[in-house]
């Protein structure tokens, strides 16, 4: 929908002998937030579907899509992973940098989210906010529990983005019978370590994925050889992380320290 209402958008804007430039002065939006839309990279908003209406004389047809736009939760790179997340009996996971986003506090998703370059628009925000908050529900809803386990390097909890209140978040998920949460040190860093974040999940159908995301793009995989090699550096760093009793007290630290 989104391609198909910014194509639309493109070939009324062209009809009419409107320039980019000026259904962009009009919307108060710059040329190249209009060619995204028009390319489907970004969702034509309201105001511009509007505009663009007045604008073109397309006698409502543009200002129709609106409602059958809807914006999307998550980025466009991570939804085929968070459709595999949906269905996963069990996940595992890795982060060196940041808390994950399924043990984050709301607050520090928001400065997360709305520090982000290029900026997104407050709407988008709002909505990753949201949607993030609601993955958080496999956590504690569903039925069986989904058996999860989550490795953190101390340098994403030494982060000064990590407050006092997300160390305790971190405290109450860990208490959870169906978590397993544990701190690799810094001394106990080993090199796989040190390569990024990356998750594995196997469905209700036994198909197991690997997914590891970076600055440039994010890669979910059902290939053996990509889901047994993610398998034994994630083995690895458990291996060398503290045990679930010790990361608790080690984080119990932490928050006596603030």
């Amino acid at each position: 929908m989104w391609r198909f209402s910014g194509n639309q958008l493109k070939r009324w804007r062209t009809k009419a002998n409107v320039s980019r430039e000026e259904l962009a002065a009009a919307s108060n939006y710059s040329p190249d937030t209009i060619k995204a839309m028009e390319q489907g990279v970004r969702m034509p908003t309201p105001r511009v579907l509007d505009v663009a209406d007045e604008l073109c004389g397309a006698e409502g047809i543009l200002s129709a899509a609106k409602d059958y736009l809807s914006r999307e939760k998550f980025p466009p790179r991570a939804q085929e992973f968070m459709e595999r997340e949906r269905e996963a009996v069990s996940r595992w996971s890795y982060d060196a940098t940041y808390i994950p986003g399924l043990l984050q506090t709301q607050a520090y998703t928001r400065t997360l989210i709305e520090n982000r370059y290029p900026p997104l628009e407050q709407e988008t925000v709002e909505e990753r906010i949201t949607g993030r908050m609601e993955r958080q529900a496999i956590l504690t809803e569903r039925k069986p529990p989904v058996a999860l386990s989550f490795v953190v390097y101390e340098a994403a909890l030494r982060s000064p983005l990590v407050d006092a209140g997300q160390l305790r978040r971190l405290l109450e998920v860990s208490r959870l019978r169906n978590v397993a949460l544990q701190v690799l040190p810094f001394e106990r860093a080993v090199p796989a370590a040190l390569l990024g974040p990356m998750v594995l999940l196997e469905t209700r159908d036994h198909e197991r994925f690997a997914y590891g995301e970076g600055q440039l793009g994010s890669q979910l995989s059902a290939d053996p050889d990509v889901v047994s090699r993610t398998t034994e550096r994630l083995s690895m760093i458990r291996a060398e992380a503290l045990s679930p009793a010790e990361s608790a007290r080690f984080i119990e630290r932490m928050v006596d320290q603030r």
